[in-house]
């Protein structure tokens, strides 16, 4: 019987300090390569353990290890997981200036004892001479360069600060150092090993296939907000992030969710810090579902049950992609990687890039192409990905081969060459002159400002491509950048050049297969309805008199007016979009959770009735609330009447007039949300009064103002008659 080989130090301190009975991966092995003093570096999927790879050395050796990291909420994390596993809260600390003077020497003084193991610091700390000074006079142990990929400008998240690691470094006195990165394509692994003077480091790089994942292009149409609402509904409970470009966006897009019943948190840069903070802890609590974030979230956290990452919009590169999609599935179960790709997208950040320095123009441009080819490709997504990293991948028979919307829905093929020929000579014939609309509307034969100053309609090959639309053509354009036979010249911003192959093709043209476009603008079977915004929709008419009429039967059997039960723009919708499941009636405007419990059942019989006695095929019975941009106001006002201030006092802090503000508060209470103004009635109106016009409106057939006005004789103001009919409304109806 053969003896067990003996646990290696590193396998026994692992077990100690983190109570881990083995290593994954190669994490052995690169710890084994820093212990023995050698420059190390290590690419290594998000989720695969970098940190232990740099963790436990630091904790076996003498002296302090040196951690640059950019991310603040990172280093907090581990600063505070380490000290969780040890005696000694020293073992770990963060140097920044966020630290007061006495907590700046706390940390030089457990440096010097030997207490401290790791120490974090961002690149600027470092950089400062008396910090520089400092650590000369400590024994560094070794250095630790996380989210490496920040030194290369071909990396996704270039930071010029990084540049100057080498230098101090050598300051401070070299020490091995070990590079780590989550993405790092071989033209970037080599900027980074080059620019920290590691070019003989020992490296180790993980398998970037993550099989658990599932990847998934979809159009990015006007109805994106439903699509996204739709496939979060199914996913009900479980953990999702969106990304999105602009602070914005998120605001909009998680007041959406918001609205529609989904909880969820926005995070972004212009947050404050205790914002931010809230939110972080709120998702990794649980007690929100859905974050919606700029690229600013995620960086530091390491839930492991994130069950979705929603791309709203293509992001800048696709190391930026891979990394943002890998925060979903680290548990190693299902993570859905849905990214939603409009073109005109792509160009909006490829204007952000004029005016930037050539060198960087031309960098930014290759990663969007990269970002276009990825999201327009056929052919296996998994393998595109892992290509792009340098790894090849069996799309037959690989970990995760067929999760992926190509492999399980391939689109039809069909051979452009003709097309693709009739765009390069055209390209050519205009003389190179003209971006992609340009050359597009030459093909179509459209005539602009630009084409009759060229003189473009005498061209033979103008009108060449009526017979297909512009989408057609756009599309071939991209796809001939893509591969190469075009590119857009960076000094004349966005102007279509025919590269070497382009001119080779032209000479001797050959198959070029491409895929049917998506309808980019109009996907058939998303269909979204947004309340309030469907003007000139056709609703039922005689479903709505039915609705009437139960109405004022309900309010009868109540004794209550009908206009307290459902008023007429509710009625408008439901005959619209036949809601049969409470969920559905409460996403009628003017409904809401309170008046679907309280009145809803009998609506819901009739209307299934309809519907089952008309054979009317509803749609997928989703209706999407819209967020009109006051949604913030209303979140004000509700906590500002729930503190009890003054009218007066709410109005002044948000530039309104009495009026508008009453206006608000008749909108919020409409839409079925109490509201409690007896503070303010009290000052207004004795016991009497009160009850006198609750009485009126109790009665009355109509909760018009003018009738009111006429029956007290104007005894009351038309603001004290607004506020009780909002008193009576939050009452009585909701």
């Amino acid at each position: 019987m053969a003896l067990a080989s003996p646990a290696s130090e590193a396998q026994k301190q692992l077990k100690k300090f983190f109570g881990f009975s083995g290593f994954k991966g190669n994490q052995e092995a690169v710890i084994e390569n820093l212990l023995a003093g050698n420059d190390t570096f290590v690419i290594m999927p998000t989720g695969g353990g970098k940190s232990l790879c740099y963790q436990l050395p630091a904790i076996m050796q003498e002296g302090t290890a040196i951690v640059v990291s950019p991310l603040i909420a990172l280093m907090k994390n581990q600063v505070d997981s380490l000290r969780g596993f040890a005696d000694n809260r020293g073992i770990a600390h963060v140097l920044n200036s966020s630290l007061t003077k006495k907590e700046a020497e706390q940390v030089k003084t457990d440096m010097l004892s030997g207490i401290t193991k790791l120490l974090y610091v961002a690149p600027e700390s470092l950089t400062k001479e008396d910090n520089i000074e400092f650590f000369k006079s400590v024994e560094i142990s070794f250095y630790a360069i996380d989210e490496a990929h920040c030194i290369s400008e071909w990396g996704h998240d270039f930071r010029p600060e990084y540049r100057n690691l080498k230098s101090i470094i050598t300051k401070i006195g070299r020490k091995p150092i070990i590079g780590l990165t989550a993405t790092a394509t071989p033209k970037v692994q080599s900027d980074i090993q080059k620019n920290l003077g590691m070019e003989n480091a020992e490296v180790y790089k993980a398998s970037f296939n993550r099989p658990n994942l599932f990847y998934e292009v979809r159009p990015k149409t006007k109805k994106v907000d439903g699509d996204i609402i739709r496939f979060i509904k199914k996913m009900e409970g479980k953990s999702g992030i969106i990304y999105c470009l602009s602070r914005k966006r998120v605001e909009e897009l998680s007041q959406t969710l918001q609205v529609n019943g989904i909880r969820s948190l926005p995070y972004h840069a212009g947050l404050d810090a205790g914002t931010r903070s809230r939110h972080q802890d709120a998702f990794l609590m649980e007690d929100t579902d859905v974050i919606v974030a700029t690229i600013a979230f995620g960086m530091g956290i390491d839930k492991p049950d994130v069950r979705f990452v929603i791309h709203y919009d293509m992001p800048k590169s696709l190391e930026s992609y891979y990394q943002e999609t890998g925060r979903a599935g680290r548990d190693g179960g299902e993570g859905h990687c849905i990214a939603y790709y409009a073109y005109k997208d792509v160009e909006k950040l490829e204007k952000f890039l004029n005016g930037k320095p050539v060198s960087e123009q031309e960098v930014g441009m290759q990663l969007l192409q990269e970002v276009i080819a990825y999201a327009e490709t056929t052919m296996n997504r998994r393998k595109f990905l892992l290509h792009y990293f340098g790894e090849e991948f069996d799309e037959e028979n690989g970990p995760g081969a067929s999760n992926d919307d190509n492999s399980l829905h391939p689109r039809k093929m069909f051979d452009a060459k003709e097309d693709l020929k009739l765009v390069l000579d055209t390209v050519l014939a205009t003389n190179q002159r003209f971006k992609a609309k340009s050359i597009v509307d030459t093909l179509i034969g459209k005539s602009g400002a630009i084409l009759k100053q060229y003189k473009v309609q005498e061209l033979d090959l103008y009108n060449q491509g009526a017979d297909q639309d512009e989408k057609h053509w756009l599309a071939v354009v991209r796809q001939a950048i893509v591969n190469g036979f075009l590119s857009k010249d960076i000094e004349k911003y966005g102007v279509l050049m025919l590269t070497e192959k382009g001119h080779e093709f032209v000479k001797k043209p050959y198959t070029f297969m491409m895929a049917e476009d998506h309808d980019y603008e109009e996907e058939a079977g998303q269909e979204e309805i947004i309340a309030n915004e469907k003007a000139g929709a056709a609703f039922d008419p005689k479903l709505f008199e039915m609705l009437k009429e139960l109405t004022k039967k309900v309010a009868k059997s109540k004794g209550q007016p009908p206009f307290t039960i459902f008023q007429e723009p509710s009625l408008n919708e439901m005959a619209l979009h036949y809601p049969t499941s409470y969920d559905e009636l409460k996403q009628i405007s003017g409904v809401g959770e309170g008046k679907a419990k309280k009145f809803g059942a009998p609506f819901l019989e009739l209307i299934a009735k309809y519907v089952a006695d008309n054979n009317i095929e509803k749609d997928d019975g989703l209706l999407v609330k819209s967020v009109v941009n006051k949604s913030g106001l209303k979140v004000y006002i509700i906590q500002s009447t729930d503190r009890k201030l003054t009218l007066e006092d709410i109005a002044a802090a948000k530039g309104l007039s009495m009026d508008d503000l009453i206006t608000e508060i008749e909108h919020i209470v409409q839409s079925g949300t109490k509201i409690n103004l007896d503070y303010v009635i009290d000052e207004m109106l004795d016991e009497d009064q009160i009850e006198e016009i609750h009485d009126y409106f109790m009665e009355a057939q109509s909760d018009d103002l003018g009738l009111a006005h006429e029956e007290f004789d104007g005894d009351y103001s038309e603001e004290e008659l607004r506020i009780m009919r909002i008193k009576f409304m939050s009452d009585v109806a909701n």
